[in-house]
């Protein structure tokens, strides 16, 4: 009984002592965002110690999920208004992850809050980055065997691209479902490949039975190429990839709607110049695929120049 009265008392001292401390972090900071590639924004309410903000040493930084691993400040720099400081790092900072800082004798203690970007602004940049930034076609160079065979006239390219997303976006949801669902809870992991191939399968064969009905001539302009979709290496790569990542769902569907939209932009992009290059002079001996692989190579050089944007 003692002792239990001992343990009560001895947590009601700790939380006195410090439920002051986050009361302080959260009326002191005001805001708080990332900027450049290794800077950190710090907004205060009210105007702070400039000797104590502009101190490193005062700082502790580090990534959410790996406390043990500080990052390493090289400069804090205070605004003449005594509210803004800028912290400086050495290394860029990874902006997905939630960072931790802490600042000692700011307010006679320790001050702790969490920066992180936007949870939308979060999923626009999957969406972007499948999209522009990491496309599938140029810059990880998959599904070429039905780039090149569906992108000569603008109108297959548009159709086979708007039926590509579908069944991208369906597939990766319903590989979602069952990879949370099934594969995880029942540990069949090893099967996900397996699964995922069946489940795009499936929607693809959904997809050409519903065409078929629908739209006869678009069914018919797109051949065989129809059913490669279920070969085609941007399918399989985006469940792969929202598992490798743990993406949840809604990251998930951003990240098809993305790799669906950017294989639809390479291919209206390619039927644009095939059907320009039907009335150029093209010497014999680069008609047909050497002809489009150089093209495709020239929209792979544009692309790079999306590398390391970022938006929030």
């Amino acid at each position: 009984m003692i002792l239990d009265m001992s343990k009560r008392l001895i947590l009601a001292a700790l939380f006195v002592w410090l439920a002051p401390s986050f009361a302080l972090a959260e009326g002191i900071i005001a805001d708080q965002t990332f900027k450049a590639a290794n800077e950190i924004v710090v907004t205060f309410a009210a105007p702070v110690d400039r000797a104590v903000v502009e101190e490193v040493n005062n700082y502790t930084v580090f990534e959410e999920p790996d406390p043990d691993i500080r990052l390493v400040l090289q400069q804090v720099a205070l605004a003449g208004d005594g509210r803004t400081a800028s912290l400086f790092f050495t290394e860029p900072l990874n902006t997905a992850t939630t960072h931790v800082v802490r600042i000692r004798g700011l307010v006679g203690g320790e001050t702790t809050f969490k920066v992180s970007k936007s949870y939308f602004g979060y999923l626009f940049g999957i969406l972007i980055s499948a999209l522009l930034i990491n496309n599938f076609v140029f810059t990880k160079y998959l599904g070429l065997c039905v780039f090149f065979g569906t992108s000569k006239k603008k109108t297959t390219a548009k159709g086979m691209g708007v039926v590509f997303t579908i069944v991208a976006v369906v597939s990766a949801s319903m590989s979602w479902f069952l990879y949370n669902f099934v594969l995880i809870p029942f540990d069949l992991n090893f099967l996900q490949i397996v699964v995922f191939i069946g489940l795009t399968s499936l929607t693809v064969q959904a997809v050409d039975t519903i065409l078929r009905k629908v739209n006869p001539v678009l069914f018919n302009s797109f051949g065989v190429f129809l059913v490669l979709v279920i070969a085609n290496c941007v399918i399989i790569a985006i469940p792969l990839i929202m598992a490798g990542n743990g993406y949840n769902f809604f990251e998930t569907f951003m990240l098809a709607i993305g790799a669906g939209g950017g294989f639809l932009l390479a291919l209206y992009l390619m039927s644009s110049v095939s059907e320009r290059l039907q009335l150029a002079k093209i010497p014999p001996t680069y008609k047909g695929l050497p002809i489009a692989f150089i093209v495709a190579g020239q929209f792979a050089m544009a692309f790079l120049g999306f590398s390391g944007l970022q938006l929030f």
